[in-house]
């Protein structure tokens, strides 16, 4: 076989490889993510926010842990795709944190990623846990994974819940420890604020 007609059948291949990429990639959300329909529809909400921010406030602390009452809490909506769902959520200046609802082998994950001024991570950071699987389009709850357990090694036990209300006027944050609540913060998503990142 003469070099063109090698060269030929590499251009073929490249451009079929390319189509189906192409293919794959448009159905993405249909073929290659197995979440459930809830998951779907409660990813899909979070997206409809895209771009926006959003003024709340803490609406529950346990007794002895750090209030974070009469603080500034900010969610920003700032990446919105099929798979992913990011939203930095910054507490007064410091803005170190951002929600993450992600994809990952088929299942809706919930990951804190938290990040020093530089950018680099800080050491306790992508935290979280995968959907159980029960929620709702307006209610999701997400139980630690083995890689929160093996690096917040306290023996306590986190659970966090997301919901937006029927009207898509809240979106609540809650986090559990051993199964009782220790916090909760509330965003008011009728009012968008404009606020840096």
């Amino acid at each position: 076989m003469n070099i063109s007609k090698i060269v030929i059948l590499v251009c073929i291949v490249i451009l079929a490889s390319c189509s189906g990429t192409q293919n794959k990639s448009e159905s993405f959300i249909d073929q290659e993510i197995s979440i459930n329909d809830s998951e779907k529809a409660f990813l899909s909400s979070l997206a409809g926010l895209c771009g926006q921010s959003f003024l709340g406030k803490q609406i529950y602390s346990k007794d002895g842990r750090d209030s974070w009452a009469g603080k500034k809490l900010v969610m920003h909506v700032t990446v919105c795709e099929e798979d992913k769902v990011f939203i930095p959520f910054h507490v007064d200046e410091n803005k170190s944190r951002t929600w993450m609802f992600l994809v990952e082998d088929g299942k809706l994950r919930f990951r804190h990623d938290h990040r020093h001024e530089d950018g680099t991570p800080e050491d306790l950071t992508l935290y979280g846990g995968f959907s159980d699987g029960k929620g709702s389009d307006l209610v999701q709850c997400f139980p630690w994974d083995e890689y929160t357990e093996s690096i917040l090694t306290d023996g306590n036990k986190r659970q966090w819940n997301v919901s937006l209300n029927e009207d898509l006027s809240t979106f609540t944050y809650e986090l559990y420890v051993n199964e009782e609540l220790v916090f909760a913060a509330e965003f008011d998503l009728t009012k968008p604020i404009t606020a840096e990142l």
